[in-house]
């Protein structure tokens, strides 16, 4: 009970504050610089059926790109636990294009996809794939050496090995990476959509802030940070559905 209820009073408190001023007299904020939270709301109620459409749009990219990029990301994984030898590289070119600003990104997937949805799933792919092929390749790797010689001494092939021990071993990675990925994706897709978009939260909040009109700004972003975390509780309730097995959710 006290871990739900102090993190709801502060969250209460926070946001009375917010609501009478005292950030913006401490900071030295203008309402035009940080509304408050009732004109958000307003702004929210009065342009919900875009912001709901546009989330669509912004979700789809995240979703569609984090699910190409960590089935990549899980692929590389796989082969660089098969065959050290080559399989590093891949993972050393899969972290190294996470490397790379989403900025610079941005105008190279619109060159290669267009000035659609397909540029933005790209863009996540791209940065969604360095976790997942990290942390699953980590499971892979990290196995109890007597569960292998267990498997050893039943004769099992490198397919059963991996099929038994090391695949299932790597979930409890694979999730982790998952829920970074969450918000991760979230992140690729919004800001994927402030340089080329004609739809979607990071295209509706970029043009928010060029006109002025930093209460819609705000709104995209209250929207975004909603579909994120539940994005997250989704992939960690999916966790606990496949996970019961696991020592962590038994306890």
């Amino acid at each position: 009970m006290t871990k739900v209820l102090i993190p709801l009073v502060a969250g209460v408190v926070f946001f009375i504050l917010w609501e009478i001023q005292f950030f913006h007299t401490i900071f030295q904020l203008k309402t035009y610089q940080l509304p408050l939270p009732s004109v958000i709301i307003e702004a929210i109620r009065e342009n919900f059926n875009t912001l709901v459409n546009f989330m669509g749009y912004t979700f789809a990219e995240a979703f569609f790109g984090m699910l190409i990029g960590s089935s990549l990301g899980f692929l590389v994984a796989l082969l660089a636990t098969a065959s050290p030898k080559w399989g590093k590289g891949g993972l050393t070119i899969v972290v190294a294009l996470n490397a790379v600003p989403i900025v610079a990104l941005a105008p190279i997937m619109n060159l290669w996809f267009g000035n659609e949805i397909g540029s933005r799933i790209a863009i996540v792919t791209v940065t969604t794939m360095a976790a997942m092929a990290l942390n699953a390749h980590k499971g892979m790797s990290n196995v109890n050496p007597l569960s292998l010689d267990l498997l050893h001494s039943y004769a099992a092939n490198k397919v059963q090995v991996f099929r038994y021990l090391r695949i299932a071993n790597s979930l409890p990675y694979v999730f982790t990476a998952l829920k970074i990925n969450a918000t991760a994706s979230m992140i690729g897709a919004i800001v994927g959509e402030f340089f080329y978009a004609s739809k979607g939260l990071g295209y509706l909040l970029s043009n928010s802030i060029k006109v002025a009109q930093m209460p819609l700004g705000w709104a995209c972003i209250v929207i975004a940070s909603i579909v994120g975390v539940v994005f997250y509780l989704i992939i960690e309730l999916l966790e606990k559905i496949f996970m019961r097995w696991h020592p962590s959710e038994r306890a």
